[in-house]
């Protein structure tokens, strides 16, 4: 598997509006815009911002998941956007005080039929070298995805729980 490090926009959006078990997903629980299929503002601003902010996962030539990532501090998401009292208490809490030099992996999708193979530990693996060659110095995740949740726990992420968009949330966090 290789992981491809920036990629063209549009290219991107196409495979993008394929992806109907992750829109399946966010229409479950809520979080994204009406515009069903379509890369969602936060997204598309992290990939504009920088393009390196995407990640594409893919085997041979198919593209089989993608991460989308940005910098981030235990007291903003990002600059202007300060994090609520809870989640800011936590990351407090789990980096055992601030942080300014941090990324946030901000959305991690693999496609459901290449679940279970491995790819979400080569994946971590790789962002985790590739997050420390950049110069950031730890890794914020949050996620309540069952197989998630386990390779956290499995590469030695630190957890808690917080309440985000009137959901529960494991955050897990990783100095590098």
């Amino acid at each position: 598997m290789d992981f491809i490090v920036g990629y063209d926009l549009k290219r991107f959006e196409e495979y993008y509006r394929t992806l109907h078990d992750l829109h399946e997903y966010y229409s479950s629980i809520g979080t994204r815009e009406a515009t069903f299929h379509e890369l969602g503002t936060d997204e598309l601003n992290h990939i504009e911002r920088d393009p390196k902010h995407l990640i594409l996962w893919k085997d041979s030539d198919t593209i089989i998941g993608h991460t989308i990532w940005h910098e981030t501090t235990t007291d903003e998401m990002i600059p202007g956007d300060p994090r609520d009292d809870e989640d800011k208490s936590a990351l407090y809490s789990l980096f055992e005080g601030a942080r300014d030099n941090l990324v946030e992996l901000h959305e991690l999708w693999l496609r459901t039929e290449y679940r279970g193979k491995g790819y979400g530990e080569q994946f971590f693996d790789f962002f985790e070298k590739f997050a420390l060659k950049e110069g950031f110095e730890g890794v914020v995740y949050y996620s309540e995805n069952p197989s998630a949740i386990s390779i956290c726990r499995r590469r030695g992420y630190k957890e808690a729980q917080v309440s985000l968009e009137g959901k529960s949330w494991y955050v897990f966090t990783k100095v590098l």
